[in-house]
C-alpha cells in the first residue's frame, strides 16, 4: 500500500461531520486562503501559532489557527465602532515586505 493510500484510508475512516482538530502545514494555509510560503512567515513572525509536534510531525491546532486569524485587524475603515484605532498594518503585511 503506497504512502497516498494509507492517508486516504485515514481520511476515511472519520465521518465527514467530524472537522479535524489538528492539520498539516499546507492545510493550514489552505484553511486561510494564503500560500504555504505565506503561512510560514506567518509563523515565523508570530501571527499565526506555531505548531505542535507529535512524532516528528509539525501539526497546527485548528482552533488555535481560529483564534489568531480572528485576532488579526480588519482592513482600515472597516471598523465597527468609529472610536477604534487604526491599525498600522499588520505582521502578515510585514511578513510579506522582509
Amino acid at each position: 500500500m503506497t504512502m497516498v493510500d494509507t492517508r486516504a484510508r485515514r481520511s476515511t475512516m472519520l465521518p465527514p461531520s467530524l472537522p479535524p482538530f489538528g492539520v498539516s502545514r499546507e492545510q493550514a494555509a489552505a484553511l486561510l486562503s494564503i500560500s504555504a510560503s505565506l503561512f510560514d512567515s506567518a509563523v515565523e513572525v508570530g501571527t499565526m501559532p506555531q505548531p505542535r509536534v507529535l512524532g516528528g510531525r509539525n501539526i497546527w491546532d485548528v482552533d488555535e489557527l481560529w483564534a489568531s486569524f480572528r485576532a488579526l485587524p480588519h482592513k482600515a475603515g472597516m471598523h465597527r465602532y468609529p472610536d477604534e484605532q487604526r491599525p498600522q498594518g499588520n505582521a502578515f503585511d510585514n511578513a510579506k515586505k522582509g
